[in-house]
């Protein structure tokens, strides 16, 4: 199947709701873990602390820092009625772009959040597609976060979450994302240095995980889809690890699809080919539905937004191997996953998962992709 005609509907499957994880295991590295192996096709079932049996010294695991803001408000509207809003991106010192929910809140509106002694009102002073708002609040409100805010969860967890460290990787140091880098939420600090013992090497690099990652894909062809930009980095430090370990032999892990995402739009401003599949596919690449050995690339360092969406026909130029989670269907998530293993082995390996009784989403376990 040419990658050019992938439909959404080729990414859907049946899941049961009892296989969604509602809350994070314990401790974090207890969670399953499949391991994919590409050239084979084998599957092996274990459990994540075993993650060091597959990394050799000279390996290098690349995770995403970012941490998420509290980043749900509750405000009300003079005349009562009840708002959510959740902040998607600060635009600046005042102003974000949120979503907005709540009847009626046009531009102009003001919005009231009340918590404790803390008072704070907001406008809205532009409206965006659909309940996107831009909302300008009266006051800096990102030192005030921690106090009037709340850990936004994907609406598919239905139970509250009584440790909102829980919804944070052990690693994360740069505030800003929306949802957290799932992936990274099966690592203990033990296991860390389990890894660093063995001759493993960490580099962090950091992307701002916004609202998409939500979102199913809703255009009929995948090529359709538009994914909003996120902020992302890659540190000149991260990027003399990544290279002189690819040249020394050592494989790159990435932890996430987000640190799949960064790195490929590193490795894609290094090659001077901008953050675009249909871009990458006129420079005459071939374009497979199977998985291909990545064709590495020395990457550079970067700081700005990308909005690079990976799907079948992708060709890979940083990323040797994936730790990620079990996504849900028709998002652009799952999409990324079967370009690197392939299509065909990732809808079989999404059917033995769901046989198997894994969990799935942002708190479920995970697999590592060889």
């Amino acid at each position: 199947m040419s990658s050019k005609c992938w439909k959404t509907s080729d990414f859907d499957y049946e899941l049961p709701p009892d296989r969604i994880a509602q809350t994070p295991i314990e401790p974090r590295d207890a969670a399953r873990l499949m391991v994919v192996h590409r050239a084979s096709g084998h599957i092996e079932h274990r459990v994540f602390r075993d993650l060091p049996h597959y990394l050799r010294p000279g390996d290098i695991l690349v995770v995403n820092d970012s941490r998420v803001i509290p980043a749900r408000l509750f405000a009300h509207k003079p005349s009562g009625g009840q708002v959510e809003i959740l902040l998607l991106r600060q635009l600046n010192a005042l102003r974000w772009e949120a979503l907005v929910g709540g009847k009626r809140v046009r531009k102009g509106s003001r919005l009231l959040i009340q918590q404790g002694d803390i008072r704070l009102e907001a406008r809205v002073v532009e409206e965006l597609s659909g309940p996107r708002r831009v909302v300008e609040f009266d006051t800096p409100i990102g030192p005030l976060l921690q106090d009037i805010g709340h850990t936004p969860l994907p609406p598919y967890i239905q139970l509250p979450l009584e440790d909102p460290e829980r919804y944070q990787t052990v690693y994360a140091r740069v505030e800003g994302s929306v949802a957290a880098p799932t992936a990274g939420l099966h690592f203990t600090p033990e296991l860390l240095t389990r890894l660093r013992a063995q001759g493993v090497l960490l580099a962090c690099v950091t992307l701002h995980i916004g609202l998409d990652t939500f979102k199913p894909v809703t255009a009929e062809h995948v090529a359709e889809h538009v994914l909003h930009s996120e902020w992302a980095s890659v540190s000149s430090e991260t990027v003399q690890l990544i290279n002189q370990t690819r040249l020394n032999g050592g494989r790159i892990i990435a932890v996430g699809t987000t640190a799949v995402r960064t790195l490929e739009t590193a490795a894609l401003r290094a090659a001077g080919i901008k953050t675009s599949l249909r871009h990458a596919s006129a420079q005459g690449e071939k374009l497979s539905d199977t998985h291909q050995a990545t064709v590495w690339r020395p990457i550079t360092a970067f700081e700005g937004r990308t909005d690079l969406f990976i799907y079948p026909g992708f060709r890979f130029r940083a990323v040797d191997a994936l730790i990620t989670n079990f996504h849900l269907p028709r998002s652009s998530l799952l999409m990324l996953v079967s370009a690197f293993a392939g299509y065909e082995l990732t809808r079989h390996a999404y059917q033995v998962a769901i046989a198997e009784g894994y969990r799935f989403y942002s708190f479920g376990d995970a697999m590592l992709i060889l």
